[in-house]
């Protein structure tokens, strides 16, 4: 998945930035006001954030930082369709922009919308649309499931405990191993003589 966002992302930036010349044009209405692209420089995070602060080589680091984090975190800890997904989506968003702040020095944005008399001044593009998605769907969906794993991979015969005599806990398969064992008694007294001896009688 990181890497067909990724994938998309860089494509839709080279045709719309170099092959619709959206850098030297600048405004281009296709659905106005619903969907616009405006041609934007981004030097800071996310929709524009930050964008007048200088941040590119500590935000290639952080988001290189946070996506290897990510990816070694899904791997130890698994996880269901949803939670690699939303890992996908993260990964790949973020890569595309570090691609483009080592490249440009700063993030392609062109995606503008605006809606009901409001104008957004603010452009993005398809990382910062996967990169969102990648972060709400790991806050939803991560967790899920784990508890489900664990049990299923845990011995046969161990389960819930039950206490000893003593106070100790019991796994079923003792328990089920301690009538067992009680059914064997110890010899009674008086059955182990040896056999020919007799008992003394007393004279009278």
């Amino acid at each position: 998945m990181a890497f067909w966002v990724f994938l998309v992302d860089q494509a839709t930036k080279w045709l719309v930035v170099h092959w619709l010349d959206l850098r030297t044009r600048m405004e281009i209405d296709l659905l106005p006001p619903w969907v616009n692209l405006r041609m934007a420089w981004n030097r800071g995070v996310n929709f524009g954030l930050l964008s007048g602060i200088d941040m590119r080589w500590a935000l290639v680091a952080l988001a290189v930082g946070i996506s290897t984090f990510v990816v070694i975190w899904v791997r130890r800890e698994g996880g269901g369709k949803l939670v690699h997904l939303s890992a996908g989506l993260l990964v790949g968003g973020a890569i595309g922009n570090v691609v483009d702040r080592v490249l440009y020095g700063a993030v392609a944005d062109f995606l503008n919308m605006s809606c009901c008399g409001l104008e957004n001044p603010w452009a993005f593009n398809v990382a910062d649309i996967a990169v969102f998605l990648g972060a709400v769907g790991l806050v939803l969906f991560a967790g899920r499931g784990n508890g489900r794993e664990r049990s299923r991979a845990a011995p046969k015969g161990e389960g819930p405990t039950a206490p000893r005599s003593g106070g100790k806990p019991t796994t079923r398969a003792e328990s089920r191993a301690a009538p067992r064992a009680a059914g064997k008694s110890t010899p009674a007294e008086g059955k182990g003589r040896p056999r020919g001896t007799r008992t003394p009688k007393m004279m009278g």
